[in-house]
């Protein structure tokens, strides 16, 4: 021990001397250290040479170090001491791996991957993180304390995630050490018991309903913690309303509760209820049928005491029931007009009718002709529907063959030549067709509603003539029939967010060609009428329709046709394929609230105001002078009135009003 001591003065006396630090180890690893105007490079070099350390130091870790320690360490506290240090001096020590430890500044160092934690393993001036758990309390609401509690200028940082109510704390272990026990005598489960209150006068329903708005207005105006919130639940069997929750909270609940538990005071047995979804004529017929129930067909009461009647009237004007009948007769109708008038669902459907229509044709042949002397047009023709008519070949006006004309009534190539009376006409067509439709009809309905979108145009169909018996005029009755989109269904709502739909759709068209037929026209009609279950906010297909057809024809003359290789010269030959892909999908969705709805209405508001900016900015081409097109306001915008219109109308002279708004209008 004097040894030791002696050793110990030694070392101490050539640092005071030198200015430099001096270090010794004993032999059961025990260090005593002292520095004075020592370099903190030199310092941290030091001690990662005794503890066997590699330290990567931060090129802004700079100064003097001068510390003495007094007593022989080991090497935890030793280490300690030496963090100790560095944390007095503004830096920390971010542990890596294979034994290599960094040095930076300490505002740094919470975001250079410190070590996380579970336990109470770490101490004094390391840098850890600490995830922990918060089970009744809201991290919302503790981490701004804990904040208070910590150097968020320097090492330390408190976040919260919500989601999982846990608090993340990062600096040094000590601190946060500390700061873990506060939390965990502040995070105590209260006084969650359950009270059961029942009600003699109001309905359960109501009252909780007026008491909920009361809380949601309270966590709204952040007063009131979510975790400390009270609970309230209506028992309609019973007519109670059960609250848990804090003490104080419960009482607070309770004492509303029994204060909208009054009698009402009313004069005779009247009363009055006003509906707030149902409609008071709808509700008049179920609660007709519920009061002969009650009062049995006589009127007689149930029990078969006391004459009484229950007489209902419904007053659509004001969209409410008037009740004259016994107070305990109103007690309960009021309460099934309660469970009668409530907010129902609207669904929202959007069908897709997508089809794909793909159609190649083709035409080649000759067309032999003559034309006699008095200007009949004879001789031999394979065809007519492929090129021009052979009449409007003959030109009467100078009495000769126009093939160029006839060509130019041609959709492809026409060749043809004329020599004599004898002429001659090579024909070549193709023709490719391609047609992309796609139909996006919705409408939105109330649940159980039925719901009709009909999109098209009627059109006039002869149905029958009759001849005048006057005259020989033939008069024709029409008819009109509507063609294009119809949507026709009826949603029913089911549990677990499906929707059954009983579905009517339709796509209807005049059939090209068809109006030049003596007997009519020809429709096209693609129809599907069936029910589905569709779940919310899912699409599926309703049906659809794949149709390929190929046809080929062949015209020519009789004998000559049939010749090899000559016989080309006397034929036509038309040749066609079509392929059409017809199908149709629907998705429903379910709207419950007014957020949904506005959320939607929203959308298809803004995507048709955007699609008009977009063609106001490309202009009318044609007319360049025009500045813009119409376009929709913006959503929140309110309808703005000229100021000259206004001065116009407050006006007080009618003549003048006249001149003023002529003369607005011209300067417009």
């Amino acid at each position: 021990m004097i040894r030791n001591k002696f050793f110990k003065n030694a070392c101490f006396s050539i640092a005071l001397t030198l200015g430099a630090a001096t270090l010794t180890q004993s032999m059961a690893a025990e260090f005593s250290a002292s520095f004075k105007g020592t370099d903190i490079n030199e310092f941290i070099s030091t001690v990662g040479k005794n503890l066997n350390k590699n330290f990567i130091v931060d090129p802004a870790v700079k100064g003097k170090v001068n510390v003495r320690s007094y007593d022989l360490l080991n090497e935890d506290q030793y280490y300690q001491f030496f963090l100790s240090v560095l944390e007095v001096y503004g830096y920390a020590v971010v542990p890596l791996e294979n034994n290599t430890y960094k040095v930076v500044r300490s505002a740094i160092a919470k975001t250079s991957g410190v070590r996380v934690t579970d336990g109470d393993d770490a101490i004094g001036d390391e840098m850890i993180t600490r995830v922990i758990p918060v089970k009744n309390v809201s991290v919302r609401e503790l981490s701004p304390l804990l904040r208070g509690l910590i150097d968020n200028q320097g090492s330390g940082n408190v976040v919260h995630y919500e989601p999982s109510n846990v608090i993340l704390i990062t600096g040094r272990a000590h601190v946060v050490n500390r700061l873990v026990e506060i939390i965990s005598r502040v995070d105590k489960a209260g006084n969650q018991e359950v009270e059961i209150v029942r009600l003699e006068h109001a309905s359960s329903t109501e009252v909780v309903r007026v008491v909920m708005s009361l809380i949601k207005d309270d966590k709204a105006g952040g007063s009131t913690s979510a975790l400390l919130t009270p609970k309230v639940v209506a028992d309609e069997r019973t007519n109670s309303v059960i609250v848990s929750g804090e003490p104080r909270a419960r009482e607070r609940v309770i004492k509303i509760i029994q204060k909208l538990d009054m009698e009402q005071a009313s004069t005779g047995n009247t009363k009055v209820f006003y509906l707030h979804y149902a409609k008071a004529a709808n509700v008049l017929e179920t609660l007709t049928g519920v009061s002969k129930s009650l009062t049995g067909q006589e009127g007689q009461a149930s029990n078969g005491a006391n004459q009484s009647k229950i007489n209902i009237y419904a007053n659509e004007d004001t969209n409410s029931i008037i009740i004259n009948a016994d107070p305990g007769y109103i007690k309960e109708i009021e309460a099934i007009i309660r469970k009668l008038d409530i907010r129902r669902a609207q669904v929202l459907v959007e069908a897709l009718i997508v089809e794909i229509s793909d159609e190649s044709s083709a035409k080649l042949g000759v067309q032999w002709g003559a034309v006699s002397d008095d200007g009949q047009v004879g001789g031999l023709i394979t065809s007519t529907t492929a090129g021009p008519s052979i009449a409007n070949i003959w030109n009467a006006d100078d009495s000769n063959i126009d093939l160029m004309g006839a060509a130019g009534q041609v959709s492809g190539a026409a060749v043809g030549f004329y020599k004599g009376n004898w002429f001659g006409l090579l024909n070549m067509v193709r023709a490719d067709s391609r047609n992309d439709v796609l139909s996006t009809p919705s409408i939105i309905t109330l649940d159980n509603e039925e719901a009709e979108f009909n999109v098209g145009q009627e059109v006039p169909v002869k149905t029958g003539s009759q001849q005048s018996t006057s005259s020989d005029y033939v008069y024709s009755t029409i008819e009109r029939k509507t063609v294009g989109t119809k949507l026709k269904f009826v949603p029913q709502i089911n549990e677990g967010d499906s929707v059954l739909l009983t579905i009517e759709q339709e796509v209807s068209s005049v059939a090209a060609g068809s109006e030049s037929n003596e007997n009519g026209e020809t429709f096209d009609m693609r129809t599907i009428k069936n029910s589905v279950l569709v779940k919310s906010g899912e699409t599926v297909v309703l049906g659809g329709l794949m149709d390929e057809q190929t046809s080929e024809i062949v015209s020519k003359v009789p004998i000559l046709g049939d010749i090899p290789l000559i016989g080309e010269l006397f034929k036509q030959t038309s040749s066609q394929r079509t392929k059409r892909n017809l199908m149709v999908f629907i998705k429903p969705i379910i709207l419950r609230d007014d957020e949904s709805l506005a959320t939607i209405s929203s959308s298809k508001y803004t995507m048709f105001r955007n699609e008009q900016l977009e063609r106001n900015k490309r202009g009318i081409r044609l007319l360049p002078m025009t500045l813009s097109t119409p376009v929709l306001p913006s959503l929140d915008a309110s309808i703005v009135v000229a100021p000259g219109v206004v001065q116009i109308v407050n006006g007080n002279d009618v003549q003048d009003n006249l001149e003023q708004a002529e003369s607005y209008s011209n300067n417009i």
